[in-house]
């Protein structure tokens, strides 16, 4: 029977979808020698932790590496590439839990719930009452979406027809934008807007993307909320920049380092949020997410490549390493 390796525990109805087709596994760790070994006899990977280069070179029977998600960052491509391993995602299925906390955390920083509610609990009604004389409304800002991909788009749909807010966004493609989002250059977008979501994919050009000369040409109020990926950001630079005030605070779900060290700057700053990558996770996404894994795993084991396949130039190598499927 195919072994289907999990680095994690699978949502009910997405293991239930795989009963017969093969032995479902979940990783007994997520450390790199852990998984490579764990491997070794796999089919199919269901990803959702880093996976190790040195994996695909052991994992003779390995077909195919998918993403409990969208972002093939967790995915080393030049590896699965050289042995020939298909590479699938589950793009959009969490679109829609990234987008409300996007919005969740943009009105929890203009709110400053964080002091506010500190205050409440430790000096009473009147010390949180304090801090609301110079909390902020959403509505007739402008926010401005560095990526609009799914997840950016639910962004930019729910910021507009939901909080009346000024949608502009930048994006490699420039295609027709979506109703009532403008496109504006990187530069432009940073300098004009009120909040800056990052919703774009970890690439060579957007490691560092927002950097210290972008941080400096910030509102001086500006909000900034990552959901990307943490190198996206220079952290150090934005780390000065909330020390001297220079920006109106940041929400942030995404780190260069995960889990963030308890004794992370970050972590001192009444105007920032820290979650721990978490933007994407509600009950619904996991099953959706799950969902998807699951039937492009099940097309994989029936022999079919998967609908979401993100690197087909392997494919010819694919059918040499197994002629029978096709």
């Amino acid at each position: 029977m195919p072994k289907i390796l999990s680095t994690h525990r699978l949502h009910p109805r997405a293991a239930s979808m795989l009963t017969g087709a093969g032995e479902l596994v979940v990783a007994s760790a997520l450390d790199a020698a852990t998984l490579a070994a764990e491997a070794r006899d796999a089919d199919v990977i269901i990803v959702r932790a880093p996976l190790p280069a040195a994996l695909f070179e052991g994992a003779k029977k390995l077909r195919a590496a998918i993403r409990h998600g969208a972002g093939l960052d967790m995915v080393p491509m030049e590896a699965a590439n050289a042995v020939g391993v298909l590479v699938a995602n589950v793009p959009g299925v969490n679109a829609r839990s990234v987008a409300e906390y996007v919005m969740f955390a943009a009105l929890a920083l203009l709110r400053r719930f964080r002091v506010l509610d500190r205050d409440l609990r430790a000096k009473g009604w009147l010390a949180g009452r304090e801090h609301t004389v110079v909390a902020s409304e959403l509505a007739g800002k402008t926010i401005g979406i560095v990526g609009l991909g799914a997840i950016g788009q639910a962004v930019g749909h729910i910021a507009a027809h939901g909080f009346d807010l000024n949608v502009v966004a930048t994006t490699r493609s420039m295609r027709p934008a979506p109703d009532r989002v403008g496109f504006l250059s990187i530069d432009a977008l940073i300098e004009q807007s009120d909040i800056i979501v990052l919703c774009c994919p970890l690439t060579p050009e957007t490691r560092g993307l927002i950097s210290r000369e972008r941080i400096e040409r910030m509102k001086p109020d500006a909000l900034l909320i990552n959901v990307s990926r943490g190198p996206v950001i220079d952290d150090n630079a934005l780390i000065e920049a909330l020390q001297k005030g220079r920006i109106g605070g940041a929400a942030l779900d995404v780190f260069a380092t995960q889990p963030l060290p308890p004794n992370h700057p970050y972590f001192g700053f009444d105007n920032v949020i820290v979650t721990p990558h978490m933007a994407g996770i509600t009950e619904q996404s996991m099953m959706r997410m799950g969902v998807g894994a699951a039937g492009e795993a099940l097309l994989v084991l029936a022999n079919r490549l998967p609908v979401n396949l993100r690197n087909p130039e392997v494919v010819e190598h694919y059918r040499r390493r197994f002629p029978a499927d096709f």
